[in-house]
């Protein structure tokens, strides 16, 4: 067979071939037998949704700094803004949050142990501040640092004791709650205003995971067992821990400690002025302290004199 009979018989081969396989009837056919297969596959938005999830993820992360945070569940991250209209930059706490330290409080006083229990837990204290003075001596911000890391326990396990009592028991807790996971959270700033100025050693924070451990057991095994002499406790950890600032006050004076300028966070919390230094930020601190120190020793008063604490209205927001 020749070039050109082979070419022609090609020709007419392809063009009746043509139109058996892009007739209607035949697309009819292979569209219908696609529909089938689709429907035997699944729904087809789930696939597409599958498909599409790591070409979002890739997008979500490509673009995550440029992007506003969105979420299906309709939760959008509200625009908080200061009194002269500019954003709030702080996550951690709110402007309503924020306040006046009330510096003139008595940081000299002291409760005087006139019990056994009372006794105990002084001398609990006194024993506990040996090591810990050892350890640190004049190294004031690494000893404010595990203070703090010590000293926002206590509130968060007595609010979270007495939050289950006051729902088994179907009843209020006369505002305290919400006083002492109060002094938890103030606590806690402490401890973030210091991380802006110094960074622990790795010992330090080995120590801090291990002292927090032992402790939050410790305190809460005590506050199950008596919620009075847990708050005594904390009334004389209060009263050291006015003594250490008033330590680190005197060694910033005289010039032992830098006194550096404030941190923006410590500066937008207790509503300082912006020429604030570090100085000024250990005084409101103190004050926050001495505050704490009465709060608890009020706390354990109440309760040895035979009541609950829900009896005497919480001292909420007391700075």
């Amino acid at each position: 067979m020749n070039t050109g009979a082979a070419t022609k018989m090609s020709g007419l081969l392809l063009r009746h071939l043509g139109q058996r396989v892009l007739s209607t009837s035949a697309c009819r056919g292979l569209m219908l037998e696609a529909t089938a297969n689709l429907r035997h596959a699944g729904p087809v938005g789930g696939v597409r949704y599958k498909s599409s999830l790591a070409t979002d993820a890739a997008n979500d992360e490509k673009g995550a700094n440029t992007k506003a945070i969105t979420s299906y569940w309709g939760i959008a991250p509200a625009r908080i803004t200061n009194e002269d209209g500019s954003a709030w930059k702080w996550n951690c706490f709110r402007p309503w949050e924020a306040y006046t330290a009330d510096v003139s409080i008595d940081v000299e006083k002291h409760h005087k142990p006139n019990n056994l229990m009372d006794k105990f837990a002084y001398w609990t204290v006194q024993t506990l501040k040996i090591p810990v003075g050892l350890f640190f001596q004049r190294r004031h911000m690494c000893h404010a640092m595990l203070l703090e890391t010590v000293a926002a326990v206590p509130g968060m396990v007595g609010g979270m004791l007495l939050h289950c009592k006051s729902l088994r028991q179907f009843e209020h807790s006369g505002g305290w709650i919400k006083a002492l996971l109060e002094e938890a959270e103030n606590e806690r700033m402490h401890l973030m205003t210091f991380c802006e100025i110094a960074d622990p050693a790795w010992y330090e924070r080995a120590l801090v995971f291990a002292v927090q451990g032992v402790f939050f057991n410790a305190y809460f095994l005590a506050y199950v067992a008596s919620p009075k002499l847990a708050h005594r406790i904390v009334g004389y950890l209060e009263e050291e821990a006015v003594i250490s600032y008033t330590e680190f006050l005197k060694d910033l004076d005289n010039g032992s400690f830098e006194n550096r300028p404030a941190p923006a966070i410590a500066i937008d919390y207790w509503r300082l002025p912006k020429d604030s230094t570090l100085r000024d930020v250990i005084v409101v601190i103190r004050a926050d302290e001495a505050h704490h120190r009465d709060l608890n020793h009020y706390a354990s008063d109440i309760q040895c004199q035979g009541h609950e604490l829900k009896v005497a209205p919480a001292p909420i927001g007391y700075h």
